[in-house]
Order: C-alpha cells, then structure tokens, then sequence
C-alpha cells in the first residue's frame, strides 16, 4: 500500500511566483526571493513532492520556465513534478530534461488528449499527472481548463471516468471555488470519483492549516494533499505540519529533519 503524501505547490507566473485566490493572482517575488525565504534543502524533509505550476496569463514562456524548474531541482530532494500550459510533446520533454520527474497536464484532456497518450509512451504513465480545476457554476460542480477560464460541458462525473481510462499516472483535483481561501478543502469533489480509481489521487485547494491536511488525508480515496499558499506555511508551518500528522498516525514516509542542517551546509560550501 502507497503511503499518504504531502505535496507544496509554487505557481509560477513568467518569472514571479503568486499567490491565488479563486484564481486570481498576487506577485510576491522571483526566484531569488523564493531561494531567499524557503530553504528548499530543509522543506524537502517536510514535504513528499513539489509541484510547479505554470499559470501565466497569455503566452508561456517554455525555455524560461524550464530553466527556473532546474534551479529549483538543484536544493530539492524529493520528487518535482511541472507543468501548466504543455501543448506538445517537446514542452513535456523540456520541462522532464531540466529535472522534473513528472509533467502535469490539464487542457489537452480536452484538446488533444492523444497527446498523453504520445507522453506516455516516452516516459512512462508514472511521469504524467492530470489536474482538473473544478468550480460549482448553478449548484452543479463543473470542469474547467485554460487556467479557469473555459468551462467545459462534459460533466465532472464523466470527465474523471475519462481520465481514469487514459495512460496517466496521478489525478490532482483542485477547488477553485476554496483555492486560496484556507477555509479547507471541498471535500464533496470526492463523490464524483470513479468508483474504480486506478490512480492516486491528490486533492488541492483550500488548505491553510494543519488541520486541513489532516481531514484530507483522513478520507480513504485521497493519497496526498496539497497546498499552493506559501504564506500559510512560511518559516517552519510545513515542518510542524508533518510532525504533526506523523504524532496523529498518518502514515508518511519519515525523514530525518536534522539532516537537512548539513546537507544546507555542504551546497553552500560549494
């Protein structure tokens, strides 16, 4: 049996890293800021896996994306999956070369899904992740994809029954509607999975404290949690965090905290 997983997301925006609510976003640094707040070399004994989520407005910048994903492997130590905007075989193959064990992919379930298919056959379905942003329009909880802005007519429902059927490796399903309001995560999302899911599930959106981590992971059909806000989890909040949920039982992989100390010492020597 899989362990339990905690996931950190960054939102990138060309060059700044944002927060999000309800899909709208707030600057609130570059790279340098990020590498300056979060130790990386640290936070990775705290999380299970970072996830880099392109999500500029307007046209995508691949190379310069990549190339901030492969900063960001260098003081990593966990698996980084990266994605947001990948509409060709090479997008998946750049961010997968600098450093990305995973791509995460949303639109082209809609656009080109054969593409997934083309992806899989490359790396491997454990590299790919499918993110679903879903929103409640009408009392009916619907799809969403080019960064929340096209609604999709297909229902929920139907969409992750299509996914399920595709060569992927993760579902990662995110909450517009709480995204970025640390009220917890819209748990009733769950009810429309599969009732066959191959698939780890990853639920995102809403987390803004221990105690949302811990009611989602609490639910049998999710496999990690994630959260995007950064200043929720500032300074030593992921760290608790883990502790905390390793004290109530969770089953998480343990690392060892005290060796990030000198594993920070030797990069900086270099």
């Amino acid at each position: 049996m899989l362990k339990k997983r905690v996931i950190f997301s960054l939102l990138y925006d060309n060059g700044s890293f944002m927060l999000s609510r309800n899909f709208r976003l707030q600057k609130i640094g570059n790279l340098k800021w990020l590498q300056k707040n979060y130790n990386f070399s640290h936070i990775s004994f705290s999380i299970d896996e970072l996830l880099i989520l392109d999500v500029t407005r307007g046209e995508r910048d691949i190379e310069k994306f990549s190339q901030h994903v492969q900063s960001l492997t260098e003081e990593c130590f966990v698996p980084i999956a990266a994605g947001g905007g990948i509409r060709t075989l090479e997008c998946a193959r750049k961010l997968l070369h600098s450093g990305a064990d995973k791509v995460v992919l949303n639109t082209i379930v809609a656009t080109n899904p054969e593409l997934i298919t083309e992806i899989a056959k490359e790396f491997g379905r454990q590299s790919i992740i499918v993110s679903v942003d879903v929103k409640v329009e009408n009392n009916t909880l619907s799809v969403w994809t080019e960064n929340g802005s096209v609604e999709q007519k297909e229902e929920l429902t139907a969409w992750l029954a299509k996914i399920n059927d595709l060569p992927v490796g993760e579902l990662y399903v995110n909450s517009i509607d709480r995204d970025g309001t640390g009220q917890g995560y819209k748990q009733e999302l769950l009810i429309n999975l599969p009732e066959k899911m191959r698939i780890p599930v990853i639920i995102a959106g809403g987390a803004g404290k221990f105690e949302h981590l811990s009611e989602g992971l609490n639910e049998q059909s999710i496999d990690a949690v994630a959260t995007a806000h950064l200043l929720n989890f500032v300074g030593d909040g992921l760290e608790k965090s883990r502790q905390l949920l390793l004290e109530k039982g969770f089953d998480l992989a343990k690392w060892d905290i005290n060796k990030a100390k000198n594993l920070k010492d030797i990069i900086t020597e270099k």
